[in-house]
């Protein structure tokens, strides 16, 4: 049973990271690499239940706010920062860093690392008497990591390959912002209890995967007509 609940917890972002890897087809990054990001996404699990479990134990607040501070902070800042992290110390300076595509790429594959083990702990260990839980996060979940990971990519590779210093620091901070934004939107909704909000809460999703199908598409598009990361930069502003 336990193996069958790995299975389930795991295939999700297996199939995940197989679908972007195989997208990247223009200029594809090293596997070897992004296995490393991908484990270092694993990695941060340990950090972030430690920060996470402070950040709760500190809550002074109570009702809608105390979900605003567990969706907002606890989860989507403490989350956000260190799969950002991951890509910043992993692979933001790498010479395989190239196009900005690559800054999508690896920061989807460090939300599937840390999507995997929290994926794990949920579905094997937390909730191993319902199958429901693994199918539910299949859907919901694990692709919601991706998404965010998608927002944070474009805004690191458009800071890495702006020539305006300004612009380099605005994008460098919507890499993290946006991504906190989107993932504590998420969570909240989730968490707030709020009738009115889970009627809203399928065209967030539907939102969502709009928007960064339209980014991710953008930077595919330029990797197969070889645009390089300096060409159009007028667009992103």
């Amino acid at each position: 049973m336990l193996t069958r609940l790995f299975v389930i917890a795991i295939i999700p972002s297996i199939a995940i990271a197989a679908a972007i890897y195989l997208t990247d087809r223009y200029d594809r990054e090293p596997l070897a690499l992004l296995i490393k990001i991908f484990i270092y996404g694993t990695l941060i699990v340990v950090p972030v239940i430690f920060i996470e479990r402070l950040l709760i134990r500190i809550n002074i607040f109570g009702g809608i706010l105390g979900a605003a501070y567990t969706a907002f902070v606890v989860a989507g800042f403490t989350e956000e920062y260190f799969k950002r992290l991951v890509v910043i110390k992993g692979a933001y300076n790498s010479k395989y860093f190239n196009e900005k595509l690559d800054g999508i790429v690896y920061c989807i594959f460090s939300a599937l690392g840390f999507a995997t083990v929290e994926n794990i702990m949920y579905v094997v260990f937390r909730f191993s008497g319902n199958y429901y839980v693994g199918i539910m996060r299949g859907i919901l979940s694990v692709p919601a990591h991706v998404l965010f990971a998608v927002t944070m990519g474009y805004y690191l590779s458009l800071a890495k390959y702006t020539e305006d210093e300004g612009l380099r620091k605005t994008y460098f901070r919507r890499s993290l912002i946006v991504p906190i934004i989107l993932h504590g939107l998420f969570n909240f909704i989730l968490m707030a209890q709020i009738p009115l909000l889970m009627f809203i809460f399928i065209p967030y999703v539907i939102y969502l995967w709009r928007m960064n199908l339209i980014k991710l598409n953008r930077f595919t598009k330029e990797s197969k007509d070889g645009i390089r990361p300096h060409d159009d930069e007028e667009q992103y502003k």
